[in-house]
């Protein structure tokens, strides 16, 4: 499978710069693969397509402000610094990208805030932007976890061309958030608010969360044409015991098993068996799932609106078909659908 098959002219106002004014009042795509049917709805419509003991899977990861701007000593040069994660905690070192990255060195210290209250040293390259940071601070651990997030700014990707906003420090992350790890929100469970829960659960859907940590692999393109020669950044990732019970017992009494969102598809994907059941997990993933592949656990996928040639776009279209998904996609284009993180929303049935 090749990455130009993933192509599409998508016009820059159609890219969402705002979420919906309510989290439950997108548009949704309703795809489904078996009959080639085309629905277009409104999210709250997502109910009527689920029954009973059907189960829905959500991502609990929290987004930290990850997104840093400091300035190089002696020069004053501005430099934004995003962080990826916590290496050692003893020791304040972190895995970070850093911008202009040409200007920074090992050896070289970085000031941030306005009283420079928070510095940090590189002691590493680790790729061409990528670099290992030492945080200077003298104070316990949870003061410096706190004036590190006091001094960053919500994460928003590059394609959300605007500055970020107060209210994006609640609408970048789901209601579902609870375990603090990411740099990228799990964009399909932005849609979901408790009214919409309530519902779910009148209607005797069960929902239930994992873990994943969602990392540099979201902001990353994919700079290959051969999609088999794609390497994915590793991802931490946590399934329950609870989860795996719940999953296996919906697969047992045939029912729908509804992943939201692609880093909860890889997730469950990742710990599939031989015998087609999944098992707890705590560890890191690095799965790339492109077409054709043959997905196992979940039979229905609630999803967003991706970019053109994005691994998002890619898994979609290896669990709905890669002809039917981008016919969709057009379409979607067509009627005027909002596309990124805080876009309209796609459901894609298999079963």
């Amino acid at each position: 499978m090749k990455l130009s098959e993933f192509k599409f002219d998508l016009p820059e106002e159609q890219i969402a710069l705002y979420p919906a004014h309510n989290r439950d009042e997108s548009r949704m795509l309703v795809l489904n693969r078996k009959t080639g049917e085309i629905e277009h709805k409104i999210f709250k419509d997502l109910v009527n397509y689920f029954d009973d003991k059907d189960v829905f899977v959500f991502n609990d990861t929290r987004v930290f402000p990850a997104r840093l701007y400091g300035n190089k000593e002696k020069t004053g040069a501005k430099i934004e610094v995003f962080l990826l994660r916590e290496l050692n905690k003893e020791m304040k070192f972190w895995d970070v990208l850093v911008d202009p990255a040409r200007k920074i060195r090992i050896g070289n210290k970085l000031y941030f805030g306005e009283d420079d209250s928070l510095v940090a040293e590189v002691i590493d390259n680790t790729t061409s932007r990528g670099r290992t940071l030492r945080f200077l601070f003298d104070g316990t651990y949870e003061e410096f976890r706190k004036t590190l997030y006091e001094l960053g700014e919500t994460p928003l990707p590059r394609f959300i061309n605007r500055p970020v906003e107060p209210d994006d420090e609640i609408r970048y992350q789901t209601i579902f958030a609870k375990k603090i790890g990411a740099v990228a929100a799990p964009a399909a469970g932005l849609h979901f608010s408790k009214n919409l829960l309530k519902r779910l659960e009148i209607r005797g859907v069960e929902t239930y969360t994992l873990t994943s940590h969602m990392g540099l692999g979201n902001f990353k393109g994919i700079e290959v044409e051969d999609l088999s020669k794609h390497k994915v950044e590793s991802e931490q990732i946590s399934i329950s015991a609870e989860l795996v019970s719940a999953v296996d017992k919906a697969h047992e009494d045939g029912k729908r098993i509804c992943a939201v969102g692609t880093e909860v598809m890889r997730a469950l994907e990742h710990v599939v068996g031989t015998n087609g059941q999944i098992k707890t997990y705590d560890g890191w993933t690095n799965k790339f799932i492109y077409p054709p592949y043959n997905f196992t656990v979940a039979n229905a996928f609630f999803v967003n609106f991706y970019m053109p040639m994005s691994t998002q776009l890619i898994m979609v279209a290896a669990f709905g078909g890669q002809e039917l998904v981008m016919k969709a996609y057009k379409e979607a284009v067509k009627e005027g659908y909002r596309f990124g993180d805080y876009g309209d929303a796609m459901l894609v049935l298999n079963d």
